[in-house]
């Protein structure tokens, strides 16, 4: 007989999943769902109402059911000749306390660190509840600090060493293995610092730092030295972190940041670290400062580069993002004298109107209306007109694409007018749609 054909009682399954509850936990509402389900619910979710009830969980310390696993493994074992798999009993999560002293231990040696680092990472994998019982222990400043310390000893030869015998001592195995082992170490602190996925107040913490580490300058001197897996984990988390700055800490970023993002760009070390650094550029473009900043570094000419590529060009969020830089980038004199410095520029951009979305079509035009309004001379209007701007802004008229993609189309052609009008560039089938 299948295990289909049994009749599972009601109450063994997971409200959420539908599924045998291997590990059933009660919520503040009285509501039992299996303990991995409901953390997926709440914690990766970001969800804070019961799922059944549609009430507000107040507290989301979840209570094990045992009167009701213990049911669910007698029926399991029952119904054994059916095929069904006894549930095993699943471990409890740690406690905050074990956690606190695991830390407190790994103070006394290097090696203890390590140890403390691998455990860290077991706790990590188990459940949900770990990575939140880690953040109430204060894992993350933990993990921070030894990043911080690590990169501070790499980047800072010992001050005992005078500058006589520091040329000797680097030649030498003694050096070459202390510096391994703090990139071992800081690598490994890494890693775990993304994979706990912090939650908002946990980043704000880690950012505001009243103990003197400044985490967006460790991550920056790890995206500019570290190797290719630590570099990105540095970008995913410094976006991050960026989530949650204010205006002027944003403000306030150094130019050293901006040039790291763009080489992150550069390098392309993998399709997720390409899109982090796009979104970091996203959230730190738009005040006025960190586009010149963002200009300097190169950024204009980078993302030009990446709409030019068809593997980068093949999804699409990642694409508006590139546009949606472009544009904010654009706004300022210096964006559009790079913009132009580019032979392909003008035509990429046009070509992606109408071909990817909706966003990416509405701050294309807008990249070109800046060109348009702010950089005209009649050598590059010329060059529109030649390119296909000017049909494509009289195209984008005669489609759906949003009003204010429309808007926009119609203030470039206006603005000239006289100059396109009556240009053979324009198509007859398209030259109806041209504004009066």
């Amino acid at each position: 007989m299948d295990q289909e054909e049994i009749e599972i009682p009601t109450f063994f399954l997971c409200p959420i999943s539908l599924d045998i509850m291997k590990d059933p936990v009660i919520v503040s509402t009285g509501i039992t769902y299996d303990r991995d389900s409901i953390e997926k619910w709440l914690f990766t979710g970001k969800k804070n109402t019961c799922p059944v009830t549609k009430q507000v969980i107040t507290e989301t310390d979840l209570t094990p059911n045992h009167t009701l696993r213990r049911l669910i493994q007698s029926w399991c074992t029952l119904n054994a000749s059916y095929g069904i798999e006894r549930i095993p009993t699943p471990k409890p999560p740690i406690s905050k306390s074990e956690i606190e002293k695991l830390i407190k231990d790994s103070s006394s040696s290097h090696q203890n660190q390590v140890k403390c680092l691998k455990r860290l990472r077991q706790i990590v994998s188990e459940n949900t509840t770990n990575k939140r019982c880690l953040e109430a222990a204060n894992v993350p400043e933990f993990l921070a600090k030894i990043v911080s310390n690590s990169v501070d000893s790499y980047n800072s030869p010992s001050p005992s060493l005078s500058s006589s015998n520091l040329n000797d001592l680097c030649q030498s195995n003694m050096l070459e293995n202390r510096f391994d082992s703090s990139r071992s170490l800081m690598d490994e602190a890494l890693s775990l610092l993304y994979h706990i996925d912090t939650s908002e107040t946990a980043r704000k913490s880690l950012l505001n730092n009243k103990k003197g580490t400044n985490l967006v300058k460790t991550l920056t001197k790890i995206m500019q030295r570290g190797i290719y897996e630590s570099r990105a984990y540095a970008t995913f988390l410094l976006k991050k972190i960026l989530e949650v700055a204010d205006p002027m800490q944003i403000i306030l970023l150094e130019r050293e940041l901006f040039n790291e993002v763009v080489q992150i760009l550069h390098d392309q070390i993998s399709h997720k670290a390409t899109k982090s650094a796009m979104q970091i550029l996203v959230i730190i473009c738009p005040w006025g400062r960190n586009r010149h900043k963002a200009v300097e570094a190169g950024a204009i000419l980078m993302v030009i580069e990446l709409l030019m590529d068809e593997t980068f060009s093949s999804e699409r969020r990642t694409l508006e993002m590139a546009m949606v830089v472009l544009d904010m980038l654009c706004q300022c004199a210096e964006g559009r004298a790079e913009f132009l410095n580019h032979g392909a520029a003008i035509a990429v951009v046009s070509k992606k109107i109408l071909r990817v979305s909706q966003i990416t079509s509405e701050r294309a035009v807008r990249v070109l209306l800046s060109i348009g309004k702010f950089c005209a001379t009649p050598c590059l209007l010329q060059e529109m007109l030649q390119l296909g701007v000017v049909a494509k802004m009289c195209l984008v008229l005669q489609v759906s694409c949003g009003n204010k993609t429309k808007e926009k189309a119609k203030e470039l052609l206006k603005l000239h007018a006289r100059v396109w009008r009556e240009s053979p560039c324009v198509p007859r089938n398209l030259y109806a749609s041209y504004p009066a």
